[in-house]
């Protein structure tokens, strides 16, 4: 069966988000142009890992090709509204690619459908026939930095961290290492 690349050229929207109590959060990246809207299901770690390399890209454009690359994201840009509905998982991602589009002066981010057997590198950013279903989306380096500074956003929103240890707290508190094993159910109070 040929695979299906969804590709978005100028996506009105392309966002990181969640469903789910932190914790039990599952991370989506979703992407809407002209009535189409795709979402993809994958780990935080990913998400985490691709604003970052986002970031890098960027400052990498701007020092190698001379591109105008925002510092920072411009308030009216971020979006912080929730995920589109319905949120229906096209597929989960196993591999990502990204990559800088210099005749169109876009962030190309590809998102590669999870597989059994290990993805060819030749199929990431490529239009063959065999390999993975995939989300191509192209993004201006302000979209781009917009895109990254939500994904930031959306990785830190989860439990709070213990002040001790740093794992992740529970609202029923947790088993801190630190504490030898006694589970903390008050937070620790500040000084």
């Amino acid at each position: 069966m040929a695979r299906v690349i969804h590709v978005f050229r100028q996506p009105e929207r392309f966002v990181a988000g969640t469903v789910g109590q932190p914790g039990e959060r599952t991370f989506y990246l979703q992407a809407a142009q002209e009535g189409r809207l795709v979402s993809v299901v994958l780990e935080k770690a990913q998400v985490a890992v691709l604003a970052e390399r986002i970031g890098s890209l960027l400052e990498e454009v701007a020092r190698r090709f001379g591109a105008e690359v925002p510092e920072t994201t411009p308030e009216e840009e971020l979006d912080t509204e929730p995920l589109s509905v319905p949120v229906e998982e096209e597929f989960r991602v196993g591999t990502m690619g990204l990559g800088w589009d210099a005749e169109s002066e876009a962030v190309v981010v590809e998102l590669l459908a999870a597989t059994e057997e290990e993805v060819d590198e030749a199929v990431v950013l490529d239009d063959t026939e065999e390999g993975p279903d995939a989300v191509r989306v192209f993004l201006s380096p302000v979209e781009a930095r917009a895109f990254a500074s939500r994904a930031d956003l959306v990785v830190n929103a989860g439990r709070k961290p213990c002040p001790l240890c740093e794992e992740p707290l529970d609202p029923a508190g947790h088993v801190c290492p630190r504490q030898n094993g006694y589970r903390r159910t008050t937070p620790l109070a500040e000084n």
